[in-house]
């Protein structure tokens, strides 16, 4: 009698564990459901914001990968800003370079003041070649001055960078601002720590009415790289990532065919862990100003020197 009520209690204890097991896998398969619906409204609702927001950078062909450095891909970064005339220069230049094996990410910063030798026109500031004929003719100056194979592109108007700003960041980035600055940039920010919108991240990214320049820009421009990176995982940011990708999709534009490849660079560049380097070109001691008519105050540089020390940077032989 005893070993039959055994059973009984045994039998009745699985069926429990069964239903509970059941009710645990049913919530869960309602909750990944339930993700899912908001992932793809989120995305949608941020596309939609997007839409009207295209940008025609022209044709583009990127270098094949070396064999000798079969980990490394990058990506030619361009900030542009349309003058009013319907035509871009590109105010920001940026090559990152994504080495997958050693899982870094280091960024060369490009002075837009440069004199650089633009293939089919006489020379004239780095800035002028997209303004000239887009993405290709920027891509082609650059990989033809310093020797840097560029695989691929992305670009973004600094209108949709204040955007994006504002959809991924609702509550700002958090930016230590040295000095009030307000001249050419269309705000006013004071000195001291502050959260920035998306327009007012930009008028400190491109704030240069000062002593230090296009140098300073630049450097602001890293710091709010790193600042960005820094407030990716709070809370409220996770949880706008599908809107944010949503409204990446249609804001910046890129030779990419699938967005996942932007994504998994995105990704680790913003991880919590991950350390992002930069350096700025020209290096220092290896420049000098100059004016010329056709093209205004420059920036001269020793082209050697600059060149040795991005080799040195992105651990690559460059051409």
């Amino acid at each position: 009698m005893g070993n039959h009520d055994d059973i009984n209690i045994s039998r009745r204890t699985r069926k429990r564990k069964l239903r509970i097991g059941r009710v645990i896998f049913t919530i869960l398969a309602l909750l990944f459901i339930l993700i899912g619906l908001y992932s793809i409204i989120q995305y949608k609702s941020g596309k939609s914001l997007a839409e009207g927001n295209g940008i025609n950078p022209g044709p583009f062909k990127g270098d094949s990968i070396h064999p000798n450095y079969s980990s490394i891909e990058n990506y030619l970064l361009l900030g542009i800003d349309d003058d009013s005339s319907g035509k871009s220069r590109s105010d920001t230049m940026m090559v990152l370079s994504w080495n997958k094996s050693e899982k870094t990410m280091r960024i060369v910063s490009l002075m837009r003041d440069i004199y650089a030798e633009i293939p089919g026109y006489q020379s004239y500031k780095l800035n002028t070649a997209y303004y000239l004929d887009g993405v290709q003719l920027t891509k082609d100056t650059i990989t033809g001055m310093f020797g840097i194979p560029i695989h691929h592109y992305a670009i973004i108007d600094f209108d949709n960078f204040e955007s994006i700003v504002d959809i991924a960041f609702p509550n700002g980035v958090e930016i230590d601002v040295k000095k009030e600055m307000s001249k050419e940039i269309g705000v006013t920010l004071k000195k001291g720590k502050k959260h920035l919108n998306g327009k007012e991240l930009l008028g400190y990214a491109r704030f240069r009415a000062d002593s230090e320049g296009d140098f300073g820009r630049v450097a602001r421009q890293q710091e709010v790289i790193s600042s960005i990176k820094n407030e990716a995982f709070s809370p409220n940011v996770i949880a706008n990532i599908p809107k944010t990708i949503g409204a990446l999709s249609g804001y910046i534009h890129s030779d990419l065919t699938t967005k996942d490849e932007i994504s998994r660079a995105l990704s680790f560049a913003l991880k919590g862990g991950a350390d992002i380097e930069t350096m700025t070109v020209p290096i220092e001691g290896s420049y000098g100003f100059n004016s010329y008519s056709h093209a205004g105050s420059v920036i001269e540089i020793n082209l050697e020197k600059n060149k040795e020390a991005i080799s040195k940077f992105l651990n690559m032989k460059l051409d």
